[in-house]
Parts: C-alpha cells; structure tokens; sequence
C-alpha cells in the first residue's frame, strides 16, 4: 500500500512540475535577458476577439520584433473546442494549471505582462483597445519601467 501511494505522489508531483515547463523557462529566459513574460489565454477557434487579437497584435511584425529583441517572451495558454485542434495532454494540463494560477475567472481573451518572478505588471480583459503599435510601445514602456 505504501509503494501504491508513493508511487501516486510521484507521478502527481512530476505531472506538476513537468505542467510548468513553459512558465518556468520563460521565468529563467526573463531573467538571463531581462525580459518581460506575456502570457496570453486564448480560445483560438472558438473565441473571436481572441482570434481578432492574435492576427491584430500577436502575428503583427511590431510584436514579432519585440520577441526577437527579447522584449518579451510570449506564452499562448490555448483552449480550443474543436476535436481536430486538441493540443497533447500534457499541454492541456499545464494550460489549465497556468489559468488556475493566472486566470481563475476564466476570461477569454485575458492577456498578462509578468516580471521574471511571475509577478502580474500589468493585464488587459479582453481585446485590448489599442493597435499593435501602441500595444507594442506600452509593453517596452513597462520594460524600461521594470530596469530602473
């Protein structure tokens, strides 16, 4: 019996740390280039202000940049609908860890700009009002914040 439950605990405590990989390596990405985390939860054929913001903000060039630059560091947690669009289970499990942690009201789009520390600066419900540039130059401003 105590094997059983051993056993139990570990698989649940790997399940666990494994679920935060893309979390954690963008906390570790964050601070070895002094990035900022943007971790975005999308429902991406199903939720049309989320479609509007990926192919309005994220796909744009102004936000690509800021990525390559190493301003950010993007984490999309998607929740799609449709069966031919299901991600693995283990994405699935650290989606719904990370919107347990970040987005415990379920909000779709829900966009967050988080510290190497996993601190929210700074989140926008929904589809951000702003254009890409402007949404672009917000983010840099909350960088360059964050330096001082």
């Amino acid at each position: 019996m105590k094997t059983v439950i051993s056993a139990l605990l570990l698989v649940l405590l790997s399940i666990g740390m494994q679920a935060q990989n893309r979390l954690e390596n963008a906390k570790k990405q964050a601070v070895e280039s002094n990035a900022l985390i943007m971790l975005n939860f999308s429902g991406s054929d199903w939720c049309i202000p989320c479609i509007k913001l990926h192919k309005n903000i994220i796909e744009t060039e102004d936000f690509k940049k800021m990525e390559t630059e190493k301003v950010i560091i993007y984490i999309n947690a998607d929740f799609p609908r449709n069966k031919k669009n299901q991600l693995s289970s283990d994405l699935k499990k650290e989606n719904a860890l990370l919107a347990d942690q970040y987005n415990s009201k379920g909000i779709f789009p829900y966009t967050i700009v988080l510290d190497s520390g996993g601190k929210v600066l700074k989140s926008w419900e929904g589809l951000p009002s702003e254009n890409a540039l402007t949404f672009s130059k917000e983010i840099r401003e909350i960088r360059e914040n964050q330096k001082k």
